[in-house]
C-alpha cells in the first residue's frame, strides 16, 4: 500500500475512532497519526487472532484500522489523563 493510501486510511480511521471514543476529534494531524498507528495496531491484532490484517484500501481494511484506532485512542486518553493529574 502506498504512503498516500496509508494516510487516507489513517485519516478516516482516526476520524471514526475519535468519534467513537470521545465524540470529538483530536485535530486533523493527530487523527491521521493515531489512525495510521491504529491501522498498524489493528493489523497486528487481527493477525494475532488468525484474521487478515490491512489488505489495501477497502472496507475490511477500514474496519481493521478503526478497531486499531479505537484501541490506540483509548490508550492515548488513559495516558493523557494519567499525566494531567
Amino acid at each position: 500500500m502506498s504512503v498516500l493510501a496509508w494516510i487516507i486510511l489513517g485519516l478516516i480511521a482516526g476520524f471514526v475512532g475519535s468519534k467513537i471514543v470521545n465524540r470529538t476529534g483530536e485535530g486533523v494531524l493527530l487523527d491521521i497519526v493515531l489512525g495510521v498507528i491504529g491501522a498498524v495496531v489493528g493489523g497486528f491484532l487481527f493477525n494475532q487472532f488468525g484474521a487478515a490484517g490491512v489488505t489495501g484500501l477497502n472496507l475490511y481494511s477500514l474496519l481493521v484500522a478503526v478497531v486499531g484506532a479505537v484501541v490506540v485512542l483509548v490508550l492515548y486518553h488513559l495516558v493523557v489523563r494519567g499525566t494531567a493529574r
